[in-house]
C-alpha cells in the first residue's frame, strides 16, 4: 500500500506538469506612475477579442511570480508583482436583492463605478530604516467596498512591500494601511482615510450565466489607468488547484471563465454585471497553450460571493480562517482512475495523513479515498477543498471513504488551519 500510494503521489505530480509550457515572467513593472495630478483621466473602452475561447480547463496550477512556482508551469498573473487571512458582513457591502438588477448601458455602468476603481501601488523602503526611500515593487487594481474605506486587491499585489498607496480615478494619491491578506485566496484589504469619491457592490456570483456581458476596470501594465474592457462570461467553476508539494501557492477554486482583456496590472481589479456589482476579482490569465502557441481571451476572476466572504473576515480579523482537515489530498479524474484501476472516477485519494491531526483521530488512514464531506460529493465540479471550505473550524462532519473494497462513513471534527 506505501508503494502504491507513493506511486499514486508521484503520478499525480508528473500528470499535472504534462502539457505544460516552460515558465514565462512578465517584464519588470513600467516606471510611469498613472496620473499624478494633471486632472480626470476618461476610461478607455476596448472591445472583446473576437475569438471565442475553449472552455476546456487548461493543465495550470499557478502564477508565474511565486518563487516555488516549478518552471514547467506556465501561467500569467496580471501584474508584474512578485509574489498572507477569509469572510462575514463586517465593512463590505452586501448583494443587492434580484429587483435591483436592472441592466445599464456599459457607459452608464462605468459613469458609476469608476471612481470607485483605485490603482495600488507596492513599496518597498530602502536603505537603513528606510531612510533610503521607496522603491516601486509593482502595481495592481483595487475597488472601494464601504464608506470606511476599505478596498478590495489581490494578495500578490501587495505581498512584499511595506508602503502601499492609492491613486484615485482622478489622481489623487493617498498612503494606504494593510488590514489582511489571505495567500491561499490570493485576496487583501487595504484602507484609506478621508472621503471617498464613490462605493461598489458585490453582486450575487451563482447566478451568473455563461454568455452574460461583463465589463473590467482596472490599471493595465501600471500605467493605462482607468481602462475598460467588455466582454461575457465564458465559462465557470473553473479550477486550478495547488499542485502537490508546492508551498505558498493560492489555490483557486470555482473561478470565472472570461474573455474581457486583462493585462498585468489588472490584477485585483473588479469584473462588473451590467447592473454595476462586482461580480469578480479579475486575479490571472493565460498567455500561451502548453505547446507555447499564443492564446488569446483566456482570464479568470475570483467569484464575488468568495470574496464578499474571505473580505469580511480580513476587516474583521486580519486574517481568513479555514478550517483543518489534516491530510494530503490527490484529486481523482477519470484518467487517474484508470491509470491506477481506482473504484471512483472522482474523489480525493490521500497520499499522506499527519499524526495527530483531525483525519488521524477520526481513523482516516493514508489510501483512503474521499467521495463526499457531509451531503457534499467531491465530482468533477467540486474539488476537495471547495467543499472542505465549506464548514468552519470545530464543524464535526460526516466523511464518506473508500478503503479496499469497503464504504464507509465515519466523523471528523474539523481543526483551525494556520495562518
Amino acid at each position: 500500500m506505501a508503494k502504491h500510494i507513493a506511486l499514486f503521489g508521484a503520478m499525480l505530480f508528473i500528470l499535472v506538469l504534462a502539457g505544460c509550457g516552460s515558465l514565462t515572467l512578465e517584464p519588470p513593472p513600467p516606471t510611469a506612475t498613472g496620473p499624478t495630478g494633471a486632472g480626470p483621466v476618461r476610461p478607455t473602452v476596448d472591445p472583446a477579442p473576437a475569438t471565442r475561447p475553449s472552455t476546456a480547463a487548461p493543465a495550470v496550477t499557478a502564477r508565474p511570480d511565486d518563487p516555488a512556482t516549478p518552471p514547467s508551469l506556465q501561467l500569467q498573473t496580471n501584474d508584474p508583482v512578485e509574489g498572507d487571512e477569509r469572510a462575514s458582513s463586517t465593512g463590505a457591502r452586501s448583494a443587492p436583492d434580484a429587483s435591483a438588477l436592472v441592466p445599464m448601458s456599459a457607459v452608464d455602468v462605468v459613469d458609476e463605478v469608476w471612481p470607485a476603481v483605485v490603482t495600488v501601488i507596492n513599496g518597498v523602503s530602502t536603505g537603513p530604516f528606510g531612510e533610503g526611500g521607496v522603491q516601486q515593487a509593482g502595481r495592481g487594481t483595487g475597488f472601494v467596498i464601504d464608506e470606511q474605506g476599505h478596498i478590495v486587491t489581490n494578495q500578490h499585489v501587495v505581498a512584499g512591500g511595506d508602503r502601499l498607496e492609492v491613486i484615485f480615478s482622478d489622481g489623487e494619491k493617498r498612503p494606504a494601511e494593510l488590514v489582511g491578506t489571505d495567500r491561499l485566496s490570493d485576496l487583501a484589504v487595504v484602507r484609506v482615510d478621508g472621503e471617498l469619491p464613490a462605493v461598489v457592490e458585490f453582486g450575487d456570483s451563482e447566478s451568473l450565466q455563461v454568455g452574460q456581458p461583463i465589463l473590467a476596470i482596472g490599471s493595465p501594465l501600471g500605467e493605462f489607468t482607468g481602462t475598460v474592457t467588455d466582454g461575457i462570461i465564458s465559462a465557470l467553476n473553473r479550477d486550478f488547484p495547488r499542485q502537490s508539494g508546492s508551498v505558498g501557492l493560492a489555490e483557486y477554486n470555482n473561478l470565472i471563465q472570461h474573455n474581457a482583456a486583462i493585462n498585468p496590472g489588472n490584477s485585483g481589479g473588479p469584473l462588473f454585471d451590467l447592473a454595476g456589482n462586482v461580480v469578480g476579482v479579475n486575479t490571472l490569465g493565460i498567455p500561451v497553450s502548453p505547446d507555447g502557441a499564443p492564446v488569446q481571451g483566456l482570464f479568470f476572476a475570483i467569484p464575488s460571493n468568495s470574496v464578499a466572504r474571505i473580505a469580511s473576515q480580513l476587516i474583521e480579523y486580519g486574517r481568513a480562517i479555514y478550517p483543518y482537515f489534516g491530510a494530503t489530498p490527490g484529486e481523482i479524474s477519470p484518467e487517474l482512475a484508470a491509470e491506477f484501476d481506482l473504484p471512483v472516477d472522482y474523489g480525493a485519494f490521500l497520499i499522506e495523513v499527519e499524526p495527530g491531526t483531525p483525519a488521524d483521530q477520526a481513523g482516516i488512514e493514508s489510501g483512503d479515498i474521499v467521495t463526499a464531506l457531509g451531503d457534499e460529493a467531491i465530482d468533477a465540479e467540486r474539488s476537495f477543498s471547495e467543499v472542505l471550505f465549506q464548514f468552519e473550524p470545530g464543524d464535526t462532519v460526516p466523511v464518506t471513504l473508500i478503503r479496499g473494497n469497503d464504504e464507509f462513513q465515519v466523523e471528523i471534527t474539523l481543526g483551525e488551519r494556520d495562518p
